[in-house]
């Protein structure tokens, strides 16, 4: 299948490692020119560029603060001024918080300050991102953006409520912003990944947490950040040209 992607120009927010890495190792793979960002990890954002450059594609590495709209704005900035557009967004970059779930105060303890840092990196930052490069897509009538959730948002988890409330405001943006671009070629979708096998899920979960999420899932395993992301880039390329405005989970039918 011909994924249109070749000349495309993507921003994924945060790929430097995890989900976001692999989805833009696979964009720049299918042809897209990917601007990698990153906010702590310059040489892994580095590594990713790199490895796409030897797929034959262009790539270019960018700082990005969550809880700066300057810092977004400048992202998106630094993929107009390399590539003179941008066609796909990947909101992917995440706030996880200074602590495990399980660490977490009760609910009545949690402070204003803390549901704030939550909703200003997970889902102002996310929103900054779009209204960035909503302009470039509408001048060329083409536009495919993926907003990356969590299961937290469609399940819950104990002690998540201010993480999981900002991911599930992304589905009611998307819904709307999907009604309302779909006229001028712009699909917007969420992508809800369950738990990941990704790096930083194996290294911080405690080794019993990670047993048992794999017991849970009907797969016996938990999927691989690469799985994930070939629904980000399907949903992100020309080969879609009807889904939009659609929640869909990847996570081996774990709930």
């Amino acid at each position: 299948m011909d994924f249109g992607l070749a000349g495309r120009v993507a921003v994924v927010t945060g790929g430097s490692q995890g989900i976001g890495r692999a989805t833009a190792l696979l964009l720049g793979m299918e042809g897209a020119h990917v601007a990698v960002t990153y906010h702590r990890e310059h040489g892994k954002a580095m590594a990713v560029v790199n490895e796409i450059e030897r797929c034959g594609s262009e790539a270019l590495a960018t700082h990005l603060d969550l809880g700066s709209a300057a810092s977004v704005t400048g992202a998106v900035g630094a993929a107009l001024e390399r590539w003179g557009q941008v066609d796909v967004l990947v909101n992917n970059a995440v706030y996880w918080g200074d602590r495990a779930p399980w660490e977490a105060p009760l609910f009545e303890e949690l402070s204003a300050e803390e549901w704030t840092a939550y909703f200003r990196l997970n889902f102002e930052g996310a929103y900054s991102a779009v209204q960035a490069v909503l302009p470039s897509m509408r001048g060329h009538g083409f536009g495919r953006i993926v907003n990356v959730s969590s299961g937290v948002a469609v399940d819950g988890f104990p002690g998540s409520a201010p993480y999981g409330a900002a991911k599930a405001a992304l589905h009611g943006l998307t819904k709307t912003l999907s009604k309302e671009l779909a006229p001028v070629g712009i699909l917007v979708n969420v992508v809800v990944p369950s738990a990941t096998r990704t790096e930083r899920m194996v290294t911080q979960l405690p080794a019993q947490v990670l047993e048992m999420s794999e017991r849970a899932s009907p797969l016996r395993r938990l999927p691989s950040p690469e799985e994930v992301a070939a629904t980000i880039v399907f949903l992100c390329s020309g080969a879609n040209t009807a889904v939009t405005g659609e929640v869909l989970r990847v996570g081996g039918g774990a709930t």
